[in-house]
């Protein structure tokens, strides 16, 4: 069977006006991965989704991975979902940035203010009850996430076929630079999870942790999920969440 890792991009910029932007950890992040898969076998392609911190997560990984080889394909159904659109339509004050900075400074923990609103408002979001006020709802996403795996394991397969006619299987090792929220979706649909499931999940995944598929023309599985062995054996103070 053929692999696919779904990696998810390094810490970007947390309570930033611009938060798609890697921090200088997730820099330092995506430098360790690229150095941690020299030992791996070289990758056949990397699909990326299209948002800054994806192709910047990429683009480190490449300098520490030193393999200028590999082709890279951008994808933009591999894009994390609007979080600021989820937010905003949770709470209408957050549709200007510095008054929803100073409601998050105005808690004694910061940042588990953000975590409880921020889950409040996915769980608005993923109830389904308000999918007019979205740009794009729960069900959409779910959709397009699943679309864009199976995109690629199309256009993978029949790339083989075309090589070797009498072969069926696909490439051996695809990346895929993402994000946490479309990981969490793969995965939901792959094992069939509940939606308070898929929330753990999302909400377990560290940055540039990296969650191996296994398929073939009529097979589909998950490998293993959210592994950060790489940033544990460097330093264990890059392991984040967000």
């Amino acid at each position: 069977m053929a692999a696919i890792y779904l990696i998810r991009h390094g810490q970007a910029s947390f309570g930033k006006a611009d938060y798609d932007q890697l921090s200088a950890a997730g820099i330092k992040q995506s430098k360790i991965l690229g150095e941690y898969w020299q030992s791996k076998s070289i990758p056949c392609k990397a699909y990326s989704g299209d948002l800054l911190r994806h192709g910047q997560t990429l683009e480190h990984f490449m300098e520490s991975f030193q393999n200028k080889q590999i082709p890279v394909v951008l994808h933009s159904g591999f894009n994390e979902f609007d979080h600021v659109d989820i937010l905003t339509c949770y709470n209408t004050r957050w549709h200007n940035f510095s008054e929803m900075s100073a409601d998050f400074r105005k808690s004694k923990e910061p940042n588990k203010f953000f975590q409880k609103e921020f889950s409040m408002a996915l769980n608005r979001w993923m109830s389904g009850k308000f999918n007019d006020e979205y740009q794009e709802s729960w069900s959409q996403f779910q959709t397009r996430c699943m679309r864009a795996l199976q995109d690629v394991i199309q256009k993978e397969l029949a790339i083989s076929r075309q090589k070797n006619p009498s072969n069926t299987k696909a490439s051996k090792n695809i990346l895929v630079f993402t994000s946490g929220g479309t990981i969490a979706a793969i995965i939901q649909s792959i094992l069939q999870l509940n939606d308070e499931q898929v929330l753990k999940i999302n909400q377990q995944t560290r940055n540039t942790s990296v969650s191996k598929l296994l398929f073939s023309k009529n097979n589909l599985s998950v490998d293993y999920f959210n592994n950060y062995s790489h940033l544990t054996l460097a330093d264990k103070n890059l392991v984040t969440f967000r």
